[in-house]
């Protein structure tokens, strides 16, 4: 069922896109974002899911793909028992379109948004989630 959900996710983002963003999407976007959910697992040792709403242009997409970018950069943070305890509290990180750049997060969902000129980076996450 959840793989049903992202699908959706993926099919409804691709539903409004142009040949360029499709394209994107299929070789740059998808790419990232499964590179940045592996090395969360193997580096950190739990689960993250990525998926996002909203983005219908190449800009927003391609801040998308940074936020992805450095989560899977990021993840070096994962260097001991407590870092790696608290940044597996995220299970899911949804980024999405705003008025500015920022993170929540909030029983187990991080809220990463972009205003289409910058991303959230990881060090932006761990922040929030290392407290």
């Amino acid at each position: 069922m959840k793989m049903l959900v992202v699908l959706s996710a993926i099919v409804t983002s691709m539903a409004f896109a142009g040949k360029a963003e499709r394209e994107f999407i299929k070789d740059s976007l998808n790419p990232a974002i499964a590179a940045a959910e592996a090395a969360f697992k193997n580096t950190c040792g739990c689960s993250l899911k990525i998926t996002y709403k909203g983005m219908e242009t190449e800009d927003h997409l391609r801040q998308v793909r940074g936020t992805a970018n450095s989560v899977a950069e990021g993840v070096k943070y994962c260097t001991d028992a407590e870092s790696k305890k608290a940044v597996c509290q995220m299970k899911t990180l949804e980024i999405s379109k705003a008025s500015e750049s920022g993170f929540k997060f909030q029983g187990g969902k991080g809220l990463a948004t972009t205003d289409g000129q910058s991303y959230p980076t990881f060090s932006m996450m761990t922040d929030q989630l290392d407290k």
